[in-house]
C-alpha cells in the first residue's frame, strides 16, 4: 500500500514538536549567544513552516479532477514536498554554514552553557517522541523485513520521506549541538561551537539533497513500488480472461494511482462480451488495489 493515509499523523506530531523546540531554543539562543543554539533554532523554525507546506499539499492534492487536470491534483503534493527539501538546504543548510563561518571568524564565549544543555536535552526528548512517531507510520508502509534505507529509497510517500528525513537530522543535529556546547564548556574554547554549527549545516544540506533527489523522482513520474507493481501484474497474469499481457503501466500520482494494461483477449467472443470481461477485471483490480482510481484497459492483438 502507499500508506499516505499515514502522513498527516506523523506530520501533526512533528509540527507540535518542532513549535515548543524552537520557542525554548530560540530562547536560549539569546541567553546563551551560542551560534549552534542559534543554527538549531532556525532548523526547527524552517522545519515548522515546511510541515505547514506538507498539509497544504496534502490537502492541495484531493482537489478533484477538472479540464485542465483530468488525472486531479495528487502529484501537487510532490511539488509542494520538494519545495520543503529546497528549504531545509536553503534555510536551515546554508543558514548554518554561514553561521558557523561567521562564529570561527568572530567567535564570541557562551553565556549559560548549562541552560543551552538543558534546552537541547529537552529538545533531543522532543524530537525522539516525534521520530517514534514517525516511526510507527513508516513500520506500517513497510514490507516484513524491510530495511529503513530500503523503504526510503522505493517508497512512494513523498510526505513521509520528507518527514523521516526531517526528524532523523533533527536528531543528529542536537547531538551535535549538545556536543558542541559541551566541548566547549569543557576546553574553555569556542571553536569548538562554530564547529558544531558548521557540522549541522553539513547535515542538513546532505539530508536536503538525498530527500530531494527521491521526491524529484515522484515529481518527474514514477510508477508504483516495485512490490505493488509486481502484485498488480501477477493479480493480472492469473485472470483466465486474459490470454497474454504486453504491457502493464503504473504511475504514481499522489495518494492515487494510475494502471495502463495492454493485452490480448479472447477475440472468438462477442463486442459485449469483451467488453464486460474488461469491466469486471478493472472492476477486480480496484477492489484489490483500492489505491487505483484510474485503469485504461487496451485489448490488442500485438505489443
Amino acid at each position: 500500500m502507499s500508506g499516505h493515509g499515514n502522513s498527516t499523523r506523523a506530520i501533526l506530531y512533528a509540527l507540535a514538536a518542532n513549535i515548543g523546540i524552537f520557542i525554548v531554543k530560540a530562547i536560549a539562543a539569546m541567553l546563551t549567544r551560542s551560534g549552534a543554539m542559534l543554527a538549531e533554532a532556525v532548523h526547527s523554525l524552517a522545519d515548522c513552516g515546511n510541515q505547514g507546506l506538507l498539509l497544504l499539499g496534502m490537502k492541495r492534492a484531493k482537489l478533484p479532477p477538472t479540464p485542465d487536470y483530468p488525472l486531479g491534483y495528487g502529484k501537487e503534493v510532490y511539488f509542494w514536498s520538494f519545495l520543503v527539501a529546497l528549504m531545509l538546504f536553503s534555510v536551515g543548510g546554508t543558514y548554518s554554514v554561514y553561521e558557523g563561518i561567521h562564529k570561527l571568524q568572530h567567535p564570541e564565549p557562551l553565556a549559560r552553557p548549562w541552560l543551552g544543555i538543558a534546552v537541547l536535552a529537552f529538545s533531543a526528548a522532543l524530537e525522539w517522541w516525534s521520530l517514534r512517531a514517525c516511526l510507527a507510520e513508516v513500520r506500517a508502509e513497510q514490507s516484513p523485513g524491510e530495511s529503513l534505507w530500503h523503504w526510503f529509497r522505493e517508497s512512494r510517500n513523498s510526505e513521509m520521506i520528507v518527514v523521516f528525513g526531517e526528524q532523523v537530522a533533527a536528531l543528529l543535529g542536537l547531538v551535535l549541538a549538545l556536543a558542541a556546547v559541551a566541548m566547549s564548556m569543557a576546553t574553555g574554547n569556542v571553536t569548538w561551537d562554530a564547529v558544531g554549527t558548521l557540522g549541522i549545516g553539513v547535515l542538513l544540506i546532505v539530508v536536503a539533497v538525498f530527500v530531494a533527489v527521491e521526491v524529484k523522482a515522484l515529481l518527474i513520474g514514477q510508477s508504483v513500488a516495485p512490490a505493488r507493481r509486481e502484485a498488480i501484474r501477477a493479480f493480472l497474469d492469473a485472470r483466465p480472461e486474459i490470454l497474454e499481457i504486453f504491457n502493464v503501466i503504473t504511475l504514481q500520482m499522489g495518494p492515487d494511482v494510475m494502471v495502463a494494461v495492454q493485452a490480448r483477449m479472447d477475440d472468438a467472443q462477442s463486442a459485449g462480451a469483451l467488453v464486460a470481461q474488461v469491466n469486471a477485471i478493472e472492476a477486480d483490480m480496484r477492489a484489490a488495489f483500492p489505491e487505483i482510481r484510474w485503469s485504461f484497459f487496451e485489448a490488442d492483438d500485438s505489443d
